[in-house]
């Protein structure tokens, strides 16, 4: 089926993704840059937290209503979070290309949808509405 192709393939991407991330934010690090190197290694705790939602769809199978269903929110989450990863990768090229760092700050990924956000966790991510479910990344 169409879908289940689609969810391996966005898991593959995602899986991918993580390494790449977990890669950057190694360089970033050695290059002397911690607070880039902690924005790489959240955005490739959101990475993980796509690829086991894909995961999750891909095992749970039901009716195909109800998978189209877990696959839209599973890709309407992931996009969702990728534009923000966009706005965050943006903020830090701006700070490399005047040869600084990002300010020193706390990062917080969601455990449901992977939305990443600096400063301190909400009460509720506005992706997927969820409560207190939350990692820091170190």
């Amino acid at each position: 089926m169409a879908t289940e192709k689609n969810l391996k393939e966005a898991f593959a991407g995602e899986s991918q993704a993580n390494r790449m991330y977990l890669a950057f934010a190694q360089q970033a690090a050695s290059e002397g840059f911690p607070q880039v190197a902690k924005l790489f290694r959240a955005a490739a705790a959101a990475e993980t937290v796509h690829a086991h939602a894909h995961f999750r769809v891909m095992g749970g199978v039901k009716d195909t209503a109800a998978n189209l269903e877990a696959a839209a929110i599973s890709f309407r989450n992931a996009l969702a979070v990728e534009e923000i990863h966009h706005d965050l990768y943006s903020e830090a090229l701006e700070s490399l290309k005047k040869g600084k760092d990002l300010a020193r700050q706390d990062i917080f990924v969601c455990e449901i949808c992977g939305n990443t956000v600096y400063g301190h966790a909400p009460d509720q991510f506005p992706v997927c509405s969820a409560e207190k479910m939350f990692q820091e990344v170190a």
